[in-house]
């Protein structure tokens, strides 16, 4: 029997078949692009806030008066988790549901609304062990142009696992025309920002992404962020301090706009504003030069 792509395939006597066929492996479709919207894949070290950032910037632009739509991109799917106040099912478990028919699926079996009108999709992940999160990206943007979902939205923001660089999950980055690097001021998330930057020049030879900054994040300073910036050509686009508001924001299934305000949270409030206006009137993309593994090393001042 012949299966579509992507299709999770019956099991096979291990002695019958090569590690990792009858997995779901990407083939992206060259043709299933995003049309009209700004896109931004939002990218940095595992835990360093990117749902957090991506989430409240998604809010400020829809407080711009944006049609916006969040993929999370990672098995975990808690991406949209502040702005539902679930976690929601994925497109992986939607396409499971319909043994893989896509064309049975309808809008709500995998898009949901989150505050203030934000529409949300978590795409989640294959199996553990068994595939690439690239063919995910790829369905769940092929399903959201075959909906229409696409022609009502201005901005879409691909909030992506990690630091991984691999080829699936480096998937938004043929959508996106801007990637964005959530960095902290320590040496573990600036050097995972640079590796960042090798994968976002990597697709740049074939795709319309560019680096389009850097946003500081859990960080009372941003010294190192600034020396290495200076080295290799970045930029830093916004500044979020550690808050513990930020922080209790999570706990309470709630986005920063929605929390009790203070004059720290007014004053981070009013800095993703400030970002998603910046990013809406375009930013001028970045010519980093990554540096080798050896040379951050020395460069960061470690032994």
């Amino acid at each position: 029997m012949n299966y579509p792509i992507g299709t999770i395939t019956p099991k096979q006597s291990p002695i019958s078949r090569a590690d990792g066929e009858g997995s779901v492996q990407v083939k992206m479709d060259p043709t299933v692009k995003i049309d009209g919207a700004k896109v931004f894949s939002v990218y940095g070290k595992g835990g360093i806030g990117k749902s957090t950032t991506s989430s409240n910037l998604s809010v400020a632009f829809s407080m711009l008066g944006k049609r916006v739509l969040q993929i999370g991109c990672d098995p975990k799917h808690d991406s949209t988790f502040t702005l539902t106040k679930s976690l929601v099912p994925t497109v992986i478990d939607a396409l499971e549901q319909v043994q893989f028919h896509a064309e049975e699926l309808r809008v709500e079996d995998f898009v949901y609304e989150g505050y203030n009108g934000v529409m949300c999709v978590e795409a989640g992940g294959p199996p553990a062990g068994t595939g690439c999160g690239g063919y995910v990206v790829g369905q769940t943007v092929k399903l959201l142009k075959e909906h229409h979902l696409l022609e009502d939205t201005d901005v879409v923001i691909f909030d992506v696992l990690g630091d991984v660089v691999c080829g699936g999950f480096a998937a938004p980055l043929q959508h996106a025309e801007r990637a964005l690097i959530v960095t902290a001021n320590d040496f573990d998330s600036i050097f995972a920002m640079n590796r960042i930057v090798s994968a976002i020049n990597a697709k740049a030879k074939n795709y319309a992404v560019r680096v389009g900054g850097v946003i500081a994040n859990r960080s009372a300073g941003t010294d190192e962020i600034d020396r290495f910036n200076a080295a290799v050509g970045l930029k830093t686009l916004a500044h979020f301090q550690d808050l513990d508001e930020i922080r209790r924001s999570r706990l309470k299934k709630s986005t920063l706009f929605e929390m009790e305000t203070s004059p720290g949270l007014e004053t981070v409030k009013q800095e993703y504003l400030r970002l998603a206006q910046a990013l809406w009137d375009g930013t001028e993309p970045l010519e980093a030069r990554p540096m080798k593994d050896r040379e951050i090393f020395d460069f960061l001042g470690f032994d």
